[in-house]
């Protein structure tokens, strides 16, 4: 598993926009990763609108943040528009960056393979993991206080 003090993984996942984006298009600032199973379920959705809620705070923290699925960029843009969230959600259909950030659940409800396990990840500006939180039990969200108090340290 991905810890503390590691060099973050560097990726590029298309966003909601049929964009690219890459973990380097944020070097020189804080990230917030948070990869969540699926869009459009109740506690993703509770999940991305507590961050969205508290934007401001990640702002004046110098801090990006990418929420990452499985999901096709498609079925993330519509989510987005509906829950307007002022960041980027990301695709991971290859499941190649949750695979690389040990994020991946074996099998997930209804035996489906491949979906990304609920996880926080702060990267400092320098590409370092500053915070590792991957979740089991994807009924359960990351400590927005741990992920916070983080940021704050390394302000």
């Amino acid at each position: 598993m991905l810890q503390a003090g590691q060099k973050a993984p560097e990726f590029t996942l298309f966003n909601s926009e049929k964009k690219e984006v890459s973990l380097q298009d944020f070097n020189g600032r804080n990230v917030v990763i948070l990869f969540f199973p699926m869009a459009f379920t109740s506690v993703c959705t509770a999940e991305l609108c507590e961050m969205r809620d508290n934007i401001s705070t990640y702002a004046a923290l110098n801090t990006a943040i990418l929420g990452i699925s499985v999901d096709s960029p498609f079925t993330l843009a519509k989510f987005k528009e509906q829950e307007n969230l002022p960041f980027d959600l990301l695709s991971d259909f290859n499941k190649e960056t949750s695979e690389a950030y040990d994020t991946l659940y074996e099998t997930f409800v209804m035996n489906m393979r491949g979906v990304s396990k609920r996880s926080a990840f702060v990267i400092d500006r320098n590409g370092i993991v500053q915070y590792a939180e991957v979740l089991d039990n994807a009924g359960e969200v990351p400590s927005f206080t741990a992920i916070q108090e983080t940021l704050t340290s390394i302000k």
